[in-house]
């Protein structure tokens, strides 16, 4: 298309495109991207213009001003949520951001950092309690989530759950229970990765089979057992579903593989009104970083799976070739409730299942009951056993005293191996 010299150059709307004729510039309209990119939400109550938040309850918008209501209208699509393959067209066309204008809390004293609503006061990090943070305007430079499971109870609920937890072990301080009546738990959506891939394998190993055989020594038949290796072969094929791979450094591996079992039934189509009002955590794990600790996990799988072919546990010169296939992802986000509470100076963590009520986290021992409870277990058997000598030394029947108490003290050895095994492993949470 040609212009009039007046005209302005280049034209709105318009680029220049390349011209056949010298001295003639030629213009062309603009091509239009095609995009999956959704504007930014700013949610807002339509009735009086003040913040509204996700309600666990009814599962929709309730301003918290007038108590206006706005149902969600996604539709629960469970596993058959849409998979993706590894290719680079995938990753091009999928939408980054979190599809809302989100603010970034950045924690100065421990690192931490986690999105929350625009509208949202809180200046204190829910992972150490500081109000060292920096609070500035969410990147929108990361994958969208495609999926989420929404919380399935009011964070209400979490002090009665906590309360309980705390004091179900007398290895805690009697007094533990009364924290959790002050302690206030936050609404997180942490991201989480799934992988869906299937192996097949073909191994080979030594496999021992016991042989008993009789042999003659010193005048008599005897009899000895003798390990047999013999080389046998397999193949397997497993199909993994839904692996999930957590996509966030800074929440406890430890505590979310204790509570990470998730109903995927419940997915739903991501929808920014989902995370209004609560905290969210975009993925610092990469997706190639985490599909290689997927594949490292369904390696393993299937590893377990060839040795379990074997015709015995007993395995030498073990080799697999192993193949993927049908390789798939999905970036979705799970809810968890999260606090973290302070006993003796010392700081702890707690986190719940937003949907199953599960519960993990980390409790102060009272070392002073351990102990006492070690020297009230081993006391018995010390004092037969003393006894027991006693009554030896003066002619009584100190063989059975001694023999009794030698019995109980191995005992309470095993009772107190297991309590001092049990708080210490809590202890090391």
């Amino acid at each position: 298309m040609s212009f009039p010299l007046d005209d302005e150059f280049p034209p709105p709307g318009y680029i220049k495109s390349k011209s056949s004729i010298d001295g003639i510039e030629m213009y062309k309209p603009i091509p239009v991207e095609e995009s999956d990119y959704k504007p930014v939400i700013d949610f807002l109550c339509p009735q009086c213009g003040a913040t509204t938040g996700f309600n666990v309850a009814d599962g929709g918008l309730t301003c918290t001003h007038c108590g206006y209501y706005e149902a969600l209208s996604n539709r629960t699509v469970g596993k058959k949520a849409t998979k993706f393959e590894f290719t680079l067209e995938t990753m091009e066309r999928d939408s980054q951001g979190w599809g809302e204008i989100r603010n970034e809390l950045e924690c100065q004293q421990c690192g931490a950092c986690v999105t929350i609503s625009i509208e949202s006061l809180t200046h204190t990090c829910a992972f150490c309690g500081s109000n060292k943070v920096i609070q500035r305007r969410a990147p929108q430079d990361q994958l969208r989530p495609r999926f989420l499971v929404p919380f399935g109870f009011q964070v209400e609920e979490c002090r009665n759950i906590s309360h309980d937890w705390l004091g179900s072990s007398w290895l805690t301080p009697s007094n533990l229970r009364n924290i959790a009546k002050r302690t206030a738990f936050s609404g997180f959506y942490v991201p989480f990765w799934t992988f869906s891939a299937v192996t097949n394998a073909s191994w080979k190993a030594e496999v021992g089979h016991e042989k008993r055989k009789r042999y003659y020594q010193d005048g008599e038949w005897k009899e000895r057992v003798e390990i047999e290796w013999r080389w046998e072969k397999g193949n397997i094929q497993l199909i993994h579903e839904d692996l999930l791979v957590n996509g966030s450094s800074r929440f406890s591996h430890l505590l979310i593989e204790k509570i990470n079992e998730f109903n995927l039934i419940d997915l739903v189509e991501y929808d920014p009104k989902y995370l209004a009002g609560l905290q969210a955590q975009a993925y610092d794990t990469n997706l190639e970083s985490a599909w290689t600790d997927g594949r490292d996990i369904m390696r393993e799988l299937t590893r377990e799976a060839c040795l379990q072919q074997a015709s015995t546990s007993m395995v030498r010169n073990f080799s697999m070739k192993l193949e993927f296939s049908d390789e798939a992802w999905r970036y979705i986000l799970l809810p968890y409730y999260f606090a973290s509470y302070k006993y003796d100076n010392n700081s702890y963590q707690v986190m719940i299942n937003g949907q199953t009520k599960a519960i993990a986290g980390q409790r102060p021992v009272d070392w002073t009951k351990v102990w006492l409870a070690i020297v009230a277990i081993l006391s018995p058997g010390m004092f037969l056993g003393v006894i027991g000598i006693i009554t030896l030394i003066f002619g009584g029947i100190g063989i059975l005293i001694g023999g009794a108490g030698f019995f109980l003290l191995i005992v309470g050895l095993i009772i107190s191996f297991f309590i001092l095994r049990d708080a210490q492993a809590m202890d090391d949470i």
